[in-house]
């Protein structure tokens, strides 16, 4: 199973496989890392050989930023491709990610914001770099909405009243407050952060397929929103996306640097309050 897509390298170790993102500029989601996504997840799904899939970013400063907002219709039909006709969007491959077969683990080294904080959320766990790590939900800021599952993820990982704050408040959280309102696992110096991910992906790796794969199932049953909770978010993003305010707000940000490597996308939680 260890193939190169894309945007995604992968290499298979011991039962895990370590899928890195790697889609320069700044690894935003575009139609190609959401193709390669799909396959990845059609893979582990006909391969038992990956019992665990660790994602990691090649670019130290970006995980994830967001979507290429100049392709929202392009990776949404791409999207589309991957479940039955009611799963049309980002947010319902999210869902699909959360029940694959393999235990997903997120490994946060730099930023990851909107849909790239969805994607953190939409793993089973995540661990964060206390040097780097950085995760937003900027779209109300942006007059925009979460349409990835941010609402109805982080309610359940953080609890009303911090979802509340960290997707109206539209600011950048540090490793130590995400992992003390729970948005992470845990929050490990970079030293540590690698080392420790991989002693627990091959320790899950080694314990019986059956008995993993039933907890999980069990346990995303009792902590994943409903599918149609997921689609009524993204319908609200895609009504959102198009409207005036947004659109100028984010036309704003394109000119000050918006999707390049640039201090808007580095510090955006800033950027946003400055609009």
């Amino acid at each position: 199973m260890s193939e190169k897509h894309e945007t995604i390298r992968t290499e298979l170790r011991n039962g895990v496989l370590w899928a890195t993102i790697d889609n320069p500029p700044i690894n935003l989601i575009d139609e190609q890392f959401v193709a390669d996504l799909i396959a990845l997840l059609d893979a582990t799904d006909s391969d038992d050989s990956a019992r665990v899939v660790v994602f990691r970013s090649a670019d130290p400063d970006f995980f994830i930023p967001h979507v290429d907002v100049e392709r929202i219709a392009e990776y949404t039909a791409t999207a589309a491709t991957s479940g039955g006709p009611d799963d049309v969007s980002l947010g319902a491959l999210y869902r699909r990610l959360s029940e694959a077969r393999p235990v997903t683990i997120a490994v946060l080294e730099g930023r990851a914001r909107a849909a790239g904080g969805e994607f953190l959320y939409a793993c089973d766990m995540r661990f964060a770099s206390l040097e780097s790590a950085v995760i937003g939900q900027p779209e109300v800021g942006l007059g925009t909405f979460p349409g990835a599952g941010a609402v109805q993820q982080l309610v359940r990982l953080a609890g009303r009243g911090q979802a509340m704050q960290v997707i109206l408040g539209a600011e950048d959280l540090d490793a130590r407050e995400a992992e003390r309102i729970g948005v992470v696992n845990k929050a490990l110096s970079e030293q540590e952060l690698v080392p420790y991910v991989e002693r627990l992906a091959e320790r899950i790796a080694g314990f019986p397929e059956a008995a993993v794969r039933l907890a999980k199932r069990r346990i995303n049953a009792a902590g994943l929103p409903a599918k149609e909770d997921v689609q009524v978010d993204a319908g609200f993003f895609q009504i959102l996306a198009r409207d005036a305010s947004s659109t100028a707000r984010m036309g704003a940000l394109m000119q000050r640097g918006m999707q390049k490597r640039s201090r808007t996308e580095l510090d955006f939680g800033a950027a946003v309050g400055e609009l």
